[in-house]
């Protein structure tokens, strides 16, 4: 397997790609190791409330599964664009689909930073209609501030840096705080979100 990683090292996203549609089973492990990172990152931009972040994790390793079968490797645009929006694609999709059956106004997700890590001045919404839209950008900036609200200043800090990709350990050593307290600021953060 080792001297498969370093004969695929060499190779281009591009021509990984190609190498697994033209009949390479064994280069689809490797793609994916090596694109698990965007999906981690992809993952953080989206706040779910009620669900769990391993649940977009997971869409987000179908969207890329998906890209790396339906990429045209002739293409002029490169597989990590390709890649990243199919990835991002498929967690807003599963998102709109939890809200669609469970009926909820607050289960909607939030996109709370831009792709850049910078914050939004507005979040993204689930629907194209004019209406629904001034409904729904209420209804989440109302969202946003209750949950800014109710954090502690501690919950404040570990949630803007968990939001800037940081995980939990990263965290810890950022503000000089155990890792367990740490998580169990999140779980707190976590709860919080879905009391509101």
């Amino acid at each position: 397997m080792k001297s498969l990683d370093k004969e695929y090292k060499n190779l281009s996203d591009e021509q990984l790609v190609k190498r697994y549609q033209d009949g390479d089973q064994a280069v689809l492990n490797y793609i994916c190791e090596k694109y698990k990172p965007l999906v981690l990152k992809n993952s953080k931009k989206y706040f779910l409330v009620g669900g769990e972040n391993e649940d977009l994790i997971q869409e987000g390793m179908i969207g890329l599964f998906g890209a790396i079968g339906d990429y045209d490797t002739s293409s002029e645009v490169t597989f990590f664009h390709f890649a990243q929006i199919c990835i991002d694609r498929q967690m807003i999709k599963a998102i709109e689909a939890s809200n669609r059956k469970k009926h909820s106004p607050l289960n909607a997700y939030i996109s709370l930073y831009d792709e850049d890590g910078g914050e939004l001045d507005e979040p993204a919404f689930t629907s194209d209609d004019p209406a629904e839209l001034i409904i729904e950008a209420q209804e989440n900036m109302d969202l946003i501030e209750k949950l800014k609200q109710a954090l502690s200043p501690m919950e404040k800090q570990v949630f803007d840096l968990y939001m800037q990709d940081y995980d939990y350990k990263e965290i810890a050593f950022k503000l000089g705080k155990a890792e367990k307290s740490i998580d169990n600021t999140l779980t707190r953060i976590k709860q919080k979100a879905k009391n509101i």
